[in-house]
């Protein structure tokens, strides 16, 4: 009998830990340090937004953004576009830190960066680039 109520306490433990492993991240969390990000990344979406409508700039299969065409730039803003850039994917990782982080579960982190690829892309207007299977595409 001890062994039964053993083994039933196994399965009950793995049960839980299984669903709590599975438990959906709340990625509307917020704290401090996330109302600073976003404010961050929305004052600088208005001197990215003209490099996406363009196709200078697309968005990443892993929820960042890169350089896709230098072409597409005035040679007025080809300098500044990596720190821009840099700036917003350092903003953008920081965010899915703290997501994650603000769950209670830093081990979300690349899960919590793989939902917001998929809603980034998903919200992109059309026109902007995107990364499908590493090739660049027009939505």
């Amino acid at each position: 009998m001890q062994k039964f109520i053993k083994l039933f306490l196994v399965a009950v433990m793995m049960f839980l830990s299984s669903n709590l492993a599975n438990a959906a991240a709340d990625l509307d969390v917020n704290t401090p340090t996330i109302s600073a990000i976003k404010a961050s990344m929305q004052a600088r979406h208005t001197q990215l937004a003209p490099h996406y409508a363009s196709g200078a700039i697309g968005l990443t299969g892993d929820g960042l953004i890169a350089v896709r065409d230098t072409t597409a730039l005035p040679l007025k803003d080809r300098q500044g576009i990596n720190t821009l850039v840099a700036a917003e994917n350092g903003d953008r990782n920081a965010l899915y830190k703290e997501i994650a982080a603000g769950n209670g579960h830093p081990e979300w982190r690349g899960d919590i960066q793989a939902t917001f690829a998929g809603r980034w892309i998903d919200k992109a207007q059309s026109g902007w680039w995107y990364q499908k299977d590493g090739a660049w595409v027009k939505k």
